[in-house]
């Protein structure tokens, strides 16, 4: 029995952050957590929790993805050198990142426009609310749940939904 993904999120096209393509496809059958991302924003400090939740379940099928974004009060101005280089040596960043994007308004980007319809637990839909949102996909490409801004990568609703999706 095959499974269908023409419904997947990862069938998304989009560029990786230095450059070509981030290639999403290859992640067909994980899970992955989808955050956008911005190096000057009060919630960047969860890179650390990220990686850690990166590093942890990575061996298990999973990987957080990073999309930086700039739409929210310049919390992102750099270019994707400076952008690779804070989050390597500041955070240690190993999970993959995609070139910057909109993530709401007219310039939104594909990805986002599948990901937005997506509930949270709040029953919050639509538009990105800040910096650090989090999607998980599930193995299957689907989305299985959002996040708010605020929910730390290491808390126990977000590590118990990845367990989840993990199987």
């Amino acid at each position: 029995m095959t499974t269908d993904h023409t419904d997947s999120v990862l069938d998304t096209e989009i560029g990786a952050l230095q450059g070509g393509s981030a290639d999403l496809s290859r992640y067909a059958g994980q899970a992955v957590l989808i955050v956008n991302v911005a190096s000057q924003c009060g919630l960047t400090p969860q890179y650390a929790g990220l990686e850690k939740l990166h590093e942890r379940y990575a061996g298990q099928g999973f990987t957080v993805l990073g999309v930086p974004c700039n739409q929210f009060m310049g919390q992102e101005p750099g270019s994707s050198e400076e952008i690779a280089a804070f989050c390597s040596a500041t955070y240690g960043v190993t999970f993959p990142m995609t070139e910057k994007v909109e993530v709401n308004g007219e310039g939104r980007h594909g990805l986002y426009e599948r990901l937005v319809g997506t509930a949270d637990a709040e029953g919050h839909t639509g538009d990105i609310r800040w910096n650090f949102e989090k999607f998980l996909i599930g193995r299957d490409g689907t989305v299985v749940g959002r996040f708010s801004p605020q929910t730390e990568p290491e808390s126990a609703e977000l590590v118990s939904a990845v367990e989840k999706a993990i199987g």
